[in-house]
């Protein structure tokens, strides 16, 4: 008699990361491209969703999506705590299927279709509220930056450790006016601030490697749900990362207690944000500085992935050409 037997999550974690969470981040990308620089946020998004999702429910998994579009009654696919897969091994999900929607509806550099799978219970339950992050990269003491710190002595502390002068770090920072007085701050240390329009996880994802990005620090608040994902990826490549819920009314800070936060004060380490086992994906939907973004030719698209792996600190560069054009609706 032939029985089935269940792998061990790590290692279906380890068969998933070869190919089959890539085509995932590879389809919502496509489907969002499809529609990059025509204005419409929302159209882009909904297609990214729909193709994720599709992607998403022939994985080999029992999947939980623990960071989605929303909670069930904002979100009608990809809310949170929505089942996906075809049954196996416990994982949860965190995703966002365009991370920067309106830099996709602009075609502005650093638009992704992301996603992070962990062992179940790995990840932290983040509300749809603000979060306030600090970023480094990896290769300092524990702790050389903190969220409680004010940014310009962050940035001195960071300089010290690099053993270079203040005006030698570079920080990145949305470009939104809530920061007016955070890039303020930065200035007096006469670092260089790289200011972004959209898509704080490529950003937390460039502190990881300065000498290719030219970015040694990240600041800000932005969205929580985005920090875990973020925080996801920081774990694959090392570094470090703090993140705390910006509430702002009883409404979040219930919505944060539904989800298992009581201390909505409390300050996450990159670790408490997403344990154990994490596997990371990202595919460019326009080109930026961590990603190329998709290419659309007349007879093969190209896409460009990037997957990490938190237990084995892998990072894989996958480069895709797709000849079968009318899976993507393209003829």
């Amino acid at each position: 008699m032939n029985e089935t037997v269940a792998l061990p999550t790590s290692l279906a974690l380890d068969r998933i990361l070869t190919l089959e969470v890539v085509r995932v981040t590879e389809r919502a990308a496509i489907a969002a491209a499809l529609l990059r620089g025509r204005g419409d946020e929302v159209a882009a998004d909904q297609a990214a969703v729909d193709a994720m999702r599709s992607e998403l429910n022939r994985l080999p998994i029992d999947g939980t999506v623990v960071i989605g579009e929303g909670e069930r009654d904002e979100a009608p696919m990809l809310y949170i705590g929505e089942k996906v897969g075809v049954g196996g091994p416990a994982v949860d999900i965190a995703l966002d299927p365009l991370e920067g929607t309106t830099i996709c509806a602009k075609n502005l550099p650093n638009s992704l279709a992301v996603i992070a799978v962990a062992e179940r219970g790995s990840l932290l339950n983040a509300p749809d509220v603000y979060m306030q992050k600090i970023a480094i990269g990896p290769g300092y003491p524990d702790g050389i930056v903190t969220l409680d710190m004010p940014a310009s002595e962050a940035i001195r502390a960071l300089a010290r450790a690099k053993g270079v002068a203040p005006r030698e770090i570079s920080a990145c920072v949305l470009d939104r006016p809530r920061h007016a007085r955070l890039i303020e701050e930065i200035r007096t240390t006469e670092a260089a601030i790289r200011l972004i329009g959209d898509g704080d996880v490529a950003g937390v994802i460039h502190t990881a490697n300065p000498e290719e990005t030219g970015i040694d620090i990240y600041f800000g608040v932005g969205g929580a749900p985005e920090g875990v994902l973020a925080a996801a990826a920081l774990r694959c490549t090392g570094g470090q990362m703090q993140g705390r819920l910006v509430i702002s009314s009883d409404e979040q800070r219930e919505r944060a207690e539904r989800l298992g936060i009581s201390d909505v004060g409390k300050v996450f380490t990159m670790e408490e944000m997403a344990r154990g086992d994490v596997l990371f994906a990202a595919t460019g939907v326009t080109d930026g500085n961590l990603l190329s973004g998709v290419h659309f030719g007349r007879t093969q698209i190209e896409t460009e992935t990037i997957v990490m792996r938190s237990s084995t600190k892998t990072v894989r560069w996958i480069r895709t050409v797709h000849h079968q054009l009318e899976k993507f609706n393209l003829g």
